[in-house]
């Protein structure tokens, strides 16, 4: 997905999370409710980590240097592990800590119908912004399920913005029922618990968006659609005896490495490999523009197993294609 498309998820996530959060904050200070009090939080940390993830998009975009030579495209997996942090520590931590204080000492909401109106408007605003970022992140998943998707996805800068619109919503809506039912059942305790259960609802896609993003923070291999790709570019050549290895790992987003190990035929001269390698290289890139940096590695079957057999495999999908 292009940059600029990712940004403008963000960008929508961003003014619909800031114009939320002052709504939010207002009619808290006027009802007392704990629940909005925390959907408040919830929101200027939204806001906050939008504001990261454009700062990763930024800082990822720089070209390679001399001490960087494969670029800085992991960045945005930096961040997006940030975000992850926040929302646990800060969305997740005050809710809950705000939601276990009014439990310990209710109070009745004031005003209520203020926070009806406010609620109501946050859920537009927020399903406003969380279509946006699911067009962006549907037209990417293929046939898989939400969270396949996620799973699969190599760019967080759309999947976290999903994942916090969502959670965003059913936090709206559990808010809206805590203080309903902490008012028609006169029951105030009910609105410190849909604080803490919108805490919880925060705590939990902060653990599986820093699961995702640590994956690819260690260094998640391409999609196997891709490495079928090519192996079959490699299974067209007759010049190749045997595949021995293909490698691969995420620089980015948009940015693969990829390392293949081969054999080739035997009584090719030295010219002809070079050339072999030359053309395979731009098919691959040709078939798949995210393959940035191709490396091809003309190596004996023999020499190739006595390499894993000191260093081992690791278990690698792509070993020995």
């Amino acid at each position: 997905m292009a940059a600029h498309s990712n940004k403008l998820v963000i960008y929508a996530a961003l003014a619909g999370n800031l114009s939320i959060a002052i709504a939010k904050s207002a009619s808290a200070a006027l009802t007392g409710s704990s629940a909005m009090f925390s959907e408040a939080i919830h929101s200027f940390v939204d806001t906050g980590n939008q504001t990261l993830l454009l700062l990763g998009l930024r800082r990822a975009s720089r070209p390679a240097d001399a001490r960087h030579p494969f670029g800085y495209g992991r960045e945005i997996y930096f961040w997006a592990f940030v975000v992850a942090i926040v929302i646990f520590a800060v969305g997740a931590g005050v809710s809950i800590y705000e939601g276990v204080h009014k439990i310990q000492e209710p109070t009745p909401v004031q005003n209520a119908h203020w926070n009806y109106v406010i609620l109501g408007f946050a859920f537009v605003v927020e399903g406003g912004a969380w279509l946006i970022a699911w067009r962006a992140f549907d037209s990417t998943r293929g046939k898989r399920s939400m969270l396949a998707a996620v799973r699969a996805s190599k760019d967080p800068s759309v999947f976290t913005v999903l994942l916090e619109d969502s959670a965003a919503m059913l936090g709206i809506v559990v808010a809206f029922l805590g203080i309903y039912l902490s008012q028609a059942l006169d029951l105030p305790v009910l609105d410190g618990v849909a604080s803490v259960l919108i805490g919880t609802i925060l705590a939990g896609a902060a653990i599986v968006l820093a699961q995702e993003t640590k994956a690819l923070l260690i260094g998640e291999s391409a999609d196997p659609e891709i490495i079928e790709e090519i192996k079959q570019v490699l299974g067209g050549r007759s010049a190749i005896e045997r595949v021995n290895e293909i490698l691969s790992m995420h620089q980015g987003p948009e940015d693969i490495l990829v390392n293949v190990s081969v054999e080739f035929r035997d009584g090719l001269a030295l010219g002809e490999v070079e050339r072999h390698i030359t053309e395979i290289e731009r098919e691959i890139k040709a078939r798949i523009p995210d393959a940035r940096r191709i490396f091809i590695e003309a190596q004996a079957t023999a020499d190739h197993l006595r390499d894993r057999a000191v260093y081992g495999d690791g278990g690698d999908p792509n070993v020995g294609a």
